[in-house]
Parts: structure tokens; C-alpha cells; sequence
């Protein structure tokens, strides 16, 4: 099984360098399902001009559309880097089972990318992060979570 995790983890890192080669980020991921490869993808955030154009959402956006569903319970991801906040909420929201990645974030922050300093934001309490952060209608907004609390018909993700 360790030789299958570096098959597609090698993988991962090849789509990774052809999306330098091809003018994307140092990124690349792959989803797996009963080990095989379901889907791939690299970081096209400046080629799409997509800041979400991240490889891990690119690939679990391919992964959901193949398997016509949100949920990706059953399957793991293999990330050329380990994944930015944004990537690792996405990963948690598809139901990936496990995450397997190569560099880590100090990697990529030597390299110019500097995730960690989104997790950092992300432990403070809104009113002492960087950008701005202002609740308006709350009162209002609330009766969309009621609506959905008793929508005996929702379909739960």
C-alpha cells in the first residue's frame, strides 16, 4: 500500500511542475477511490484569474462532477503542498477521508506563499484580524437559518 501512496503522491508532484511549466502555481493534487485515480488538477488561479483556482478545489471540483455528488466519503487526496486554509475547509466540506501532502507551509511560505498567515487570521476573533470584518442584519439574515432548520425536505451536507 506505501508503494501506491507514492505513486500517487509522485503524481500530485508532477502535476505540479507541468503547472509551473504551463504558467500555473508550484501545485498539484489527485483524488483517489479504491486506489485509483479519479481525478486530478493544478493550481490555475492565474491562468483562470481565480483566486479559488487552487489544486486541491480544482481536483475536488472534478472528483464531484464525475461522481455526481458532494460527498467524497471514501476517497483520499493527495496534495503536492499541504493545503491553505481555503483548501483544508473545501477538503473538510467533501468528506475526504484522509489528506496525504508533500511540502508543508513553511515550505511555501520560503517560496512567497504565506498560508500560514491566513491560519493565524483565522484563530483571532474578527475584530482583531487584518481585513475588516463588520456584521450587518443579523436579525434578518436568521430567518434564512430557520427556514432551513425546519425544512423537513433539506438535503443535509
Amino acid at each position: 500500500m506505501e508503494e501506491k501512496k507514492s505513486e500517487f503522491m509522485r503524481r500530485a508532484i508532477a502535476l505540479s511542475e507541468q503547472s509551473v511549466r504551463t504558467g500555473g502555481g508550484p501545485f498539484g493534487a489527485v483524488i483517489v477511490r479504491d486506489n485509483d485515480i479519479i481525478a486530478e488538477a493544478s493550481n490555475s488561479v492565474t491562468i483562470d484569474n481565480d483566486p479559488t483556482a487552487h489544486a486541491e478545489v480544482n481536483c475536488i471540483r472534478k472528483a464531484t462532477r464525475l461522481l455526481g455528488t458532494f460527498d467524497l466519503s471514501g476517497c483520499d487526496i493527495y496534495t503536492s503542498c499541504e493545503p491553505c486554509p481555503m483548501c483544508l475547509g473545501a477538503i473538510y466540506w467533501a468528506h475526504l477521508d484522509h489528506i496525504y501532502y508533500a511540502n508543508d507551509r513553511k515550505d511555501a511560505a520560503a517560496i512567497g506563499f504565506d498560508d500560514d498567515f491566513i491560519y493565524k487570521e483565522i484563530a483571532l476573533p474578527p475584530t482583531k484580524r487584518h481585513k475588516t470584518m463588520e456584521r450587518l442584519l443579523g436579525t434578518e439574515a436568521i430567518e434564512a437559518f430557520r427556514m432551513w432548520e425546519h425544512n423537513a425536505e433539506k438535503t443535509e451536507y
